[in-house]
């Protein structure tokens, strides 16, 4: 038995879950905020986009180890012709891991102490400076593997990583801005934050997509054998 696993079969899939995801999440927003729903109990912590451990973390959590798998992957069957890139390959796969883990349990919020600054307004969440710092400096470093990649993948990879980036470090800028003057507890945080996530699963998404076809390309292939078949 062959399983076939191809961007066009997957794309329905990923952004079905997506939209259910964030239509659920912003719907808790607003019915919290109208209704007076608890934020402690009920619908609120499973939806809600800015609360961790819950479906959206779930969902984002198994998106990125799905890419982080998939990284992995083409790391190991990378082709001399591009030997010079699979350190690269296996570092994204790291990243992605890495990544995943922080989904679930928030890693990235402790470098909010790390950061010994007096600083409020748009830089309320203190991490986004040492990310911003990562990402300048592993985008720099990747200028060469961009290069060397399929004109068309090399854009799939690029828009991805914009609207990703632009997510999870650009929108913290409005979201602390918010944050510094109303708080965390109302509406507007809620739907800023969803924003963010948004974009956050769309990158992801993308870039999901764009790694199953780069594999297509490469001439992988899924296959599943019975035992004895497989041994022999």
């Amino acid at each position: 038995m062959d399983i076939v696993v191809s961007s066009s079969r997957l794309r329905p899939l990923l952004f079905a879950a997506m939209a259910f995801v964030v239509i659920a999440g912003v719907a808790v927003e607003v019915m919290k905020a109208l209704w007076g729903l608890s934020g402690g109990e009920g619908l609120v912590p499973l939806l809600s986009m800015s609360y961790e451990g819950n479906l959206p973390t779930v969902y984002t959590a198994g998106v990125v180890f799905s890419c982080a798998l998939l990284l992995a992957v083409i790391a190991a069957g990378t082709k001399k012709r591009a030997a010079r890139f699979v350190a690269h390959w296996w570092v994204l796969a790291a990243g992605f891991a890495y990544i995943a883990i922080d989904e679930i349990i928030g890693i990235h919020e402790a470098a909010h102490d790390l950061v010994d600054l007096d600083v409020g307004g748009v830089l309320h969440f203190r991490w986004v400076i040492p990310a911003a710092v990562v990402v300048l400096a592993v985008g720099l470093s990747y200028i060469p593997f961009l290069r060397g990649l399929e004109p068309r993948t090399r854009n799939r990879f690029l828009l991805a990583g914009a609207i990703y980036v632009g997510g999870a470090v650009g929108m913290e800028l409005p979201l602390g801005w918010w944050t510094d003057r109303h708080g965390i507890h109302n509406l507007g945080y809620g739907l800023i934050d969803a924003a963010e996530e948004a974009m956050e699963m769309l990158g992801l998404n993308l870039f999901l997509l764009a790694l199953v076809d780069h594999l297509a390309g490469e001439g992988f292939s899924l296959r599943f054998a019975r035992g004895n078949e497989a041994s022999s």
